[in-house]
């Protein structure tokens, strides 16, 4: 069963709040992060994306970078721009994007759970990006990026959250510049915390990252870089739990830098072995399974997966899948997504527009856009112990970075 804990968060001045909230670190590059700050002294990325404060020709992922974040971090808090909870507590929060509401509680989860398989993986992580993370939490000593974590829903749960919500104000309650809601409440009450707590010990087998694969797997290996250094706070790391039934996906598009020394037309052709293919006259995005987006040299295609083509397995039925062994395995020479350098992956909030314009600016050459993998696909195979190629699901609304930080 789920074992979570509260936690003495390190959170902004309630006054400060939507200033200090930024976007996770990792849906923003280096430019744009520079931008979000340039006029936010207060901005949470001086610390989760800490080059910003450095020449525009650092490496990111030097340690000046992360002995940067470190100085920041410091910074806030003897400025009082971030203050810490003065007791172990839950917190709720919820997010409000277009009209649909999701809640979750913040908390803290089990790394023991992590390395058991009771906290559920779908994806393999990118080594590069796994040790950025470890390098920032060792250097400042805190988690700054929460996993998202679903379990499948349980009414008790759910009806306890919503009483607290409705009985108690909020401390923070903002709407960021994107149009997205933010509000979050402090569970600070002995007795509902422990109700909390004996609820997912006892209602929730398992849960399942949703988001944040690379975070959750760091968390554990800086548990033990520290070896004796360890605390007791680093025994958990910083998650969000949401009830399966709120969440909502939404597809992980692909971008490729070069057409492994094909012609277009020869891509084309040599597609329709496993596709139906078909030139549109607008930017497709797939309305349902087995459907591909593709845009190459100005032009959109339908590509539909032809019967056969592809397994009925858990994971062989994923579109993900079919992607990866039929086009960008097969046909443009990308064995390991994970670690090829020539594959960038888009979330499907920045629409097809982003991949219409990373492809016309020469960037990239080929992008490919596909339907979104169901709630149940993600449970399905992280139930059967299967992985699921990565970057297979994009979760949109998106938690913002610095309102609750697990120093440990």
């Amino acid at each position: 069963m789920s074992t979570i804990v509260p936690f003495q968060a390190l959170r902004p001045a309630p006054e400060l709040a939507s200033q200090v909230a930024s976007k996770p670190y990792d849906v923003l590059n280096s430019h744009e992060a520079r931008e979000e700050t340039a006029d936010n002294q207060y901005s949470f990325l001086h610390i989760t994306k800490s080059e910003v404060d450095l020449p525009l020709n650092v490496d990111t992922h030097s340690q000046e970078v992360y002995d940067k974040a470190k100085e920041n971090l410091q910074s806030f808090i003897e400025q009082g721009i971030l203050i810490e909870e003065n007791k172990p507590c839950y917190y709720i929060y919820q997010l409000v994007m277009d009209g649909r509401s999701q809640t979750g509680l913040v908390c803290g989860s089990s790394v023991d759970d992590y390395e058991k398989g009771i906290i559920k993986k779908h994806e393999l992580t990118r080594p590069d990006k796994e040790n950025d993370r470890i390098n920032h939490m060792k250097t400042i000593r805190a988690q700054t990026g929460n996993v998202f974590l679903a379990y499948k829903s349980v009414n008790a749960i759910d009806d306890l959250i919503e009483s607290w919500k409705r009985d108690h104000s909020p401390l923070y309650n903002f709407t960021a510049t994107d149009g997205i809601g933010h509000t979050v409440w402090v569970v600070d009450d002995d007795g509902t915390i422990k109700a909390i707590g004996g609820l997912f010990a006892s209602e929730v087998p398992f849960t399942y990252i949703a988001d944040g694969h690379h975070r959750a797997a760091s968390a554990a290996k800086v548990r033990k870089a520290l070896g004796a250094a360890a605390t007791e706070a680093s025994n958990y790391f910083l998650t969000t739990l949401f009830p399966s039934d709120q969440l909502h996906i939404l597809d992980y598009n692909r971008l490729v830098h070069d057409l492994n020394n094909h012609s277009v037309e020869v891509l084309v052709d040599s597609l329709q072995k496993e596709f139906f293919v078909g030139k549109v006259g607008h930017a497709f995005s797939p309305g349902q399974l087995h459907e591909f987006g593709m845009y190459v040299d100005g032009s959109w295609y339908k590509l539909v997966a032809k019967e056969g083509s592809f397994s009925s397995d858990p994971i062989g039925i994923l579109d993900v899948t079919i992607l990866q062994k039929n086009i960008l395995e097969k046909h443009l020479g990308i064995k390991d997504p994970r670690t090829d350098k020539r594959i960038d992956f888009v979330g499907g909030i920045r629409g097809l527009g982003e991949l219409e314009k990373r492809v016309d600016s020469g960037e990239m050459k080929v992008a490919f856009s596909l339907y979104p993998v169901s709630i149940e696909q993600l449970f399905d195979i992280a139930d059967s112990g299967e992985i699921m190629p990565p970057k297979s699901t994009w979760f949109e609304p998106k938690l913002r970075d610095g309102l609750l930080t697990h120093l440990i």
